[in-house]
């Protein structure tokens, strides 16, 4: 932004910084990040109009007053400017922390230019931290998945002790019961007994030890998946592949792989009653940040459906457990498929609106993920 900042700056001549007319700045609106022009005793001469929109305040009412008067706990920008106007620097790139009253904090990368031309003005010029914001909210993520699974483990265990006792009491109960018709009672609880065995022992899966590292490839993952999703499926479902020849093989656990992949893409197939289109793309991502890692190559994998899209207001949690866009769903199977890749080091995204969804798996390639944030806090647990 220099030669931008360079062409703003007022001809020799101009007026002194107390007396600057703002008017002259106007040029800054043009650019695209947030502005904002100080005078050496810290007061705001100027706002650009991405700046107002960003800090919500208006340059006509806070012209004149101290910029950092318009921030709670702005200690961080006071010694920037202080460090600016001492000459420690002409220009320097920095992380800032900018909250207003009553509003949320802002994460911005900021960058800051000494006017030497006008008797030492400060520009700031503000843009949103996005990799600062990803991570964060990769945190907030894997924080509630494993909050969640936590919750559900517990239940399931509690859910599971009694079942077999239950089971058992309807047995003998069978065996004791005069007529077919009766036994017909005795047998429906048996089946629902062993449906609820069934899906807590589903809850329980994904954390019965870490994950079997091996050289997988993940095109024949895909295709696994594939077969078993068409299977279910046979009429008015089509999925497309886009497959990267390029791509290595992974190191991951192949089992837990496929069923991360297979709830994602039963998930769009139910979402789609069937009929439509799924695809499933596979690329290689570079330089990616993964819960504040960062990986230089990772597995880019896309399950896409044109189907109606996530509801926006249970978007946030779609991968809660007893989260779910279905009537009869249990929402369980984002959960898995989210804590699964989450063991890996990995995450799993999602991207919706209508006729477009699309989930995606980001996982780092090479060995650099055996040791994921979650396998090596339970391995920290068990020695």
């Amino acid at each position: 932004m220099g030669s931008e900042r360079d062409s703003l700056r007022p001809a020799a001549g101009a007026a002194s910084a107390s007396v600057i007319d703002p008017a002259g700045y106007a040029g800054l609106d043009l650019l695209a990040g947030a502005v904002a022009l100080v005078d050496p005793a810290g007061n705001l001469l100027f706002l650009n109009d991405a700046a107002e929109e960003l800090f919500e305040v208006s340059l006509r009412r806070a012209r004149g007053q101290p910029f950092a008067a318009l921030f709670v706990a702005a200690a961080e920008f006071d010694r920037l400017l202080e460090e600016a106007l001492a000459g420690k620097f002409d220009e320097r790139r920095t992380e800032l922390t900018m909250t207003r009253p009553g509003r949320e904090s802002l994460e911005l990368l900021t960058d800051v230019t000494v006017l030497t031309a006008t008797m030492g003005c400060v520009v700031f010029e503000f843009r949103p931290d996005l990799h600062r914001q990803q991570a964060e909210r990769d945190e907030r993520r894997r924080d509630a998945v494993q909050a969640g699974n936590d919750l559900m483990r517990g239940l399931a265990h509690e859910i599971r002790n009694p079942l077999g006792g239950i089971r058992g009491a309807a047995q003998l109960l069978e065996a004791e019961l005069p007529s077919a018709e009766l036994r017909e009672y005795t047998q429906v609880i048996v089946r629902e007994v062993d449906r609820l065995r069934s899906l807590v022992d589903r809850l329980l899966a994904p954390h019965r030890g870490l994950p079997q590292y091996q050289e997988v490839n993940v095109h024949e993952v895909c295709e696994r998946v594939c077969a078993l999703v068409l299977a279910e499926w046979p009429e008015g479902l089509t999925i497309e592949r886009d497959y990267d020849a390029s791509l290595p093989d992974i190191y991951a656990d192949q089992e837990q792989l496929i069923q991360a992949l297979l709830n994602l893409v039963r998930n769009a197939a139910q979402a789609l009653a069937g009929r439509g289109t799924i695809q499933l793309v596979t690329r290689i991502a570079r330089q990616v940040t993964i819960d504040r890692r960062r990986h230089r190559l990772a597995l880019d994998l896309h399950v896409i459906d044109d189907g109606p899209g996530v509801d926006p207001e249970i978007r946030e949690r779609i991968f809660y457990p007893m989260v779910s866009t279905k009537d009869d769903g249990i929402g369980l199977g984002l959960t898995l498929a989210q804590s699964l890749v989450l063991r890996h080091g990995g995450l799993i995204e999602c991207d919706s609106r209508p006729g477009h969804t699309d989930f995606r798996i980001l996982l780092p390639l090479g060995r650099e993920q055996t040791e994921s944030p979650a396998d090596a806090a339970t391995q920290g647990a068990t020695r």
